[in-house]
C-alpha cells in the first residue's frame, strides 16, 4: 500500500536499496533571515523515518491476517486507513520540500517516479493473474483477466463504488487493489492542487486550505450516507480523501514550524503522550469493529469514524517523525521491521491476495493457509523487489544523476 527526500527522489525512489539519499541542502543565511523555505522553514528538515517503515510492516501484516482469518481481526482493514495517512504525509512533505528549495514542483518527474515505483510491479502482478485465469482451471481465478485489466488501470475502487449490494465477481480476484486506485487517483490530483496553493497563497493560507479540505469529505459522507451507499463511501476517492489529507496537513504543519518554535515542542510532547493510546485504539478497532461487513455499515464509522482513524494514525506518524527516542519509535524502527517496510511492504500488499486465493484453490486451507500464505507472499514480494522494483528505480536515479550536471550548466 504503501509506504523521505531529496529533490530528485520521492517516497518510493528512496526505498531503493543501496541508494543513499543525499542530504538536503542548507538554506542560505538570507533565506534563514526571511524565515527560510518560502514560509516552510522546516521543510528541508528530516530524512527517512525508520519508524514509518516499521509501521508499514505492521499494517501490511494486519491486512494479510485480516484476509486469511477475518474472525481474528474483523476490523483489520483499518490498516489501510493507516497506509493512506502515511502516504499523504510522506508525499506532501516531499512536494513541500521541493517547493521550499526550488520554488516549483516538477510534476513530470514526480509522476514519472510514481509510475516507475508503482506501475511495473502492479502490471506484472496483473499479467500473472490474467495468465492463471486462462491457463489453469482454478475456480477462484475464473474470469480474473477482467479484474486484472481493471486493476492495471487503477479503477477497481470506482467499479466497487458503483455496486450497492454485495460485491460482484468482476473485481473479486484482485479486490484488494481498490486501495491502490484511491491512492493513485489522489496522487494525480493532489500535486496539482497543492502547487496552485503554494504558488498563489502564503504558507499560512496553504495550511488553512488543507485543514478545510480535510473537512469536506466528512461533510460529503454525511450527505451521502445511506446503508446502500456503504460501498460508494468506502471505495470513493472523494469520500476517502480526508484520510490522505490528514497526513498532508501534518506534513504542512511540521514544515511550517521552526525548530525553535515552542509550538513544535508542544506538539512533540503531546504526540509522545498520545501515541500509545492512539495505537491502542487502532488495535481495538482492528480487533472489535467489523468495518467491511454489512453489520459494520453504520453511520458513525462511515461518516466521522474514517476521519477519527486518520487522526489516530496521524498521532502515531507525528510521534515517529518527532520523537525518535520514544518507545513506539524504537520498536517500529527495529532493523528487520524497517527493512521489510521500506523494501517489501508494497510487494507484499500487491501479491498477498492472489497468492492466498491460489493456495486456497490448490487445497491449502485451515491452519496451514496463513503460514503458507505469508511465506509465499514474502517470496513473491522479494522477487518483485529484486527483479522489477529495484532495477527500475536504480536506473532512473542513475539517469537523473547523469542529467544533473547538464541541467545545472544550462541554468
Amino acid at each position: 500500500m504503501s509506504i523521505p527526500h531529496p529533490s530528485t527522489a520521492d517516497e518510493d525512489t528512496e526505498q531503493s536499496p543501496g541508494v543513499q539519499a543525499a542530504p538536503p541542502p542548507l538554506a542560505s543565511s538570507a533565506e534563514r533571515r526571511r524565515g527560510g523555505g518560502r514560509g516552510f522553514s522546516s521543510a528541508l528538515r528530516g530524512g527517512r523515518v525508520a519508524g514509518l517503515d516499521g509501521l508499514r510492516t505492521v499494517a501490511v501484516a494486519l491486512v494479510i491476517v485480516y484476509h486469511v482469518e477475518p474472525d481474528w481481526v474483523p476490523g483489520g482493514s483499518v490498516a489501510v486507513d493507516v497506509f493512506f495517512t502515511i502516504s499523504g504525509f510522506v508525499i506532501t512533505r516531499l512536494l513541500v520540500a521541493e517547493f521550499a528549495r526550488t520554488g516549483r514542483i516538477g510534476l513530470g518527474p514526480f509522476y514519472r517516479r510514481r509510475w516507475l515505483r508503482l506501475g511495473p510491479a502492479v502490471l506484472v502482478m496483473c499479467a500473472v493473474t490474467a495468465l492463471l485465469s486462462v491457463a489453469l482451471p482454478l475456480p477462484l481465478f475464473d474470469g480474473a483477466w477482467m479484474a486484472a485489466a481493471l486493476a492495471a488501470v487503477s479503477v477497481v475502487n470506482l467499479v466497487r463504488a458503483g455496486e450497492s449490494g454485495p460485491y460482484s465477481d468482476l473485481t473479486a480476484p484482485l479486490s484488494h487493489t481498490w486501495s491502490l486506485g484511491v491512492e493513485e487517483q489522489f496522487y494525480l490530483a493532489w500535486p496539482l492542487l497543492l502547487l496552485v496553493l503554494l504558488r498563489h497563497t502564503t504558507a499560512r493560507t496553504v495550511l488553512v486550505w488543507v485543514a478545510a479540505l480535510c473537512i469536506l469529505p466528512v461533510l460529503w459522507r454525511l450527505a451521502l450516507w445511506d446503508p446502500t451507499a456503504a460501498h460508494r463511501i468506502y471505495n470513493g476517492p472523494d469520500t476517502r480523501a480526508d484520510q490522505l489529507l490528514i497526513g498532508a496537513l501534518l506534513a504542512v504543519v511540521l514544515a511550517r514550524l521552526r525548530a525553535d518554535d515552542p509550538r513544535l515542542a508542544l506538539l512533540r510532547r503531546w504526540a509522545a503522550r498520545l501515541c500509545w493510546p492512539a495505537l491502542a485504539l487502532l488495535g481495538l478497532i482492528a480487533w472489535q469493529i467489523p468495518i467491511t461487513e454489512p453489520s459494520g455499515w453504520n453511520p458513525v464509522w462511515y461518516t466521522v469514524g474514517l476521519l477519527a482513524a486518520a487522526v489516530l494514525s496521524a498521532v502515531v506518524v507525528a510521534t515517529l517523525d518527532l520523537c525518535p527516542q520514544a518507545w513506539p519509535s524504537r520498536l517500529l524502527s527495529m532493523p528487520a521491521l524497517a527493512w521489510v517496510g521500506r523494501n517489501l511492504s508494497y510487494g507484499m500488499y500487491l501479491w498477498h491476495y492472489p497468492v492466498i486465493r491460489l493456495l486456497s484453490d490448490l487445497g491449502v486451507d485451515g491452519d496451514r493457509l496463513l503460514p503458507a500464505g505469508v511465506a509465499a507472499t514474502i517470496v513473491a514480494a522479494l522477487a518483485s523487489y529484486v527483479l522489477i522494483e529495484r532495477p527500475l528505480v536504480r536506473r532512473d536515479r542513475l539517469r537523473v544523476r547523469r542529467l544533473e550536471p547538464v541541467v545545472a550548466s544550462a541554468r
